[in-house]
């Protein structure tokens, strides 16, 4: 297999590498890139794929690698290009000391079966790309130096063909996978092909804690597919949920502020402690579950729960049940806490720029440039909406149905094309539900005259 590796390590202001930047100023983190040319081999990956991987500043031992899985087609590959800088996901991993990936298959058309170039080459795992997934580890590992890349735990995320890889990936490496979100698919779709045979499912993988996440407008092959998952797998007594989104079809809407919860809540539980010489996985705490009828949308703790097993949601604690149950009513999941305030903002001529973390439960959705203290800008200037979904900072293209960031991704600066003389420039974050953080110069809260102005 002929590949070639890049390796990108970004000192970032922003999210690309600025040259100017030294050791001394605020790093989030590394970036790492492989890219492997289609296999020559029988049974080898038969696409070209570029993995991209972020591991945050300052992890020494990454105890973990959440996977961001793209669905097929064209554009949907090329969403795969950005999904590792998605800060929003970086907070994640960030918090449990993890790598994020994001993979981009080289699919040449948007088919989805396995004729040449389609997507079925690589969302079977089978045909190759578990194989090209693991090495890309390795080759990260010593790229990195972080060896225990290699044989790190995964949280595998997927949409559409995403998921389907994601599902197969289980059953073949069900002792690697912390937990898995399965956004409008599964490999239960793909029983009546003759070319896709049926999934060998071990019994490890009844362990692995999983929410199957279609939209209510995929009544069908799909909706039909995750259900027979769901119960297939309750039957079994495995910790699996069902979350239909009220608002969505074949896109992603705000399913991410209810995936991210239930990874954060499946890795308190799976991960290994820090500092655990071993990434053997803990065992899911059935003892704090709550269940809720397959359809319904109210959960209770499991042991008070009456009805059929078989026939009911899993929810790993309260918390995420109670997201659960707003998210299959509305489409979305509140949040009442604000944003971390942005810091490191400087200003070189008349451009500013400034670093922020994103808020955990909201993201970021947009930035607020004060100019001695009076509301001057909004970064972006206009919210980025795509299919009903809370506009954020990085919002993706309008129109696609992926959930990752627009390419090029988006700087944190601000061009004041009317500054004349010297001012003052501080900054505020705003989360997609439009609470604003503290000012960046400290704990300055927000004056009461430009709270109007927030969501302008």
């Amino acid at each position: 297999m002929k590949s070639k590796i890049y390796v990108i390590i970004l000192l970032i202001i922003t999210f690309f590498c600025i040259p100017t930047c030294t050791q001394e100023e605020y790093q989030s983190g590394a970036y790492y890139q492989v890219e492997y040319q289609p296999s020559t081999e029988i049974d080898g990956l038969q696409l070209g794929v570029t993995y991209t991987l972020w591991i945050p500043q300052g992890v020494k031992t990454v105890r973990g690698v959440i996977v961001h899985q793209h669905g097929a087609g064209i554009p949907a590959a090329k969403s795969g290009m950005t999904a590792a800088y998605d800060l929003h996901w970086q907070a994640l991993a960030r918090k449990w000391d993890c790598a994020l990936m994001g993979p981009s298959y080289h699919v040449e058309n948007n088919a989805v079966d396995d004729t040449p170039g389609g997507a079925q080459l690589w969302f079977d795992a089978r045909k190759g790309s578990d194989v090209t997934f693991r090495k890309s580890l390795d080759d990260f590992a010593a790229m990195s130096g972080h060896s225990e890349l290699s044989s790190a735990p995964w949280c595998l995320w997927g949409h559409s063909g995403g998921a389907t890889w994601a599902h197969v990936m289980a059953a073949l490496n069900p002792d690697r996978v912390v937990a898995l979100w399965l956004r409008s698919g599964t490999a239960n779709m793909y029983k009546p092909r003759p070319n896709f045979p049926d999934l060998h499912i071990p019994e490890a993988i009844y362990s692995i804690p999983a929410m199957c996440n279609p939209g209510i407008q995929e009544q069908g092959v799909i909706w039909d597919g995750q259900l027979e998952m769901v119960m297939e797998y309750r039957a079994h007594g495995a910790p699996i949920g069902f979350a239909p989104d009220p608002l969505t079809g074949h896109w992603c809407g705000d399913s991410r502020y209810l995936a991210i919860p239930f990874f954060d809540a499946c890795m308190s539980m799976r991960l290994p402690e820090k500092g655990s010489k071993t990434q053997t996985l803990r065992p899911v705490d059935m003892n704090i579950a709550w269940l809720a009828p397959l359809l319904g949308d109210t959960a209770i703790p499991a042991a008070l729960y009456e009805g059929e097993i078989a026939e009911s949601v899993w929810l790993p604690n309260e918390l995420i049940a109670k997201m659960w149950g707003e998210y299959v009513k509305t489409g979305q999941v509140s949040d009442h806490t604000p944003p971390p305030a942005p810091f490191n903002v400087k200003v070189v001529g008349n451009k500013v720029t400034w670093d922020a973390e994103a808020d955990f439960e909201s993201g970021i959705g947009h930035f607020i440039i004060l100019r001695d203290k009076k509301y001057y800008a909004r970064v972006p200037k206009e919210p980025l909406l795509r299919f009903q979904v809370r506009p954020l900072f990085q919002s993706g293209y309008i129109n696609s149905y992926n959930d990752s960031p627009v390419d090029p991704v988006p700087e944190m600066s601000f061009i004041d094309s009317l500054a004349i003389g010297k001012h003052r420039y501080t900054v505020i974050s705003v989360n997609s539900v439009g609470l604003p953080s503290l000012i960046s110069d400290g704990a300055t809260p927000l004056p009461s005259q430009l709270e109007s102005q927030v969501n302008h």
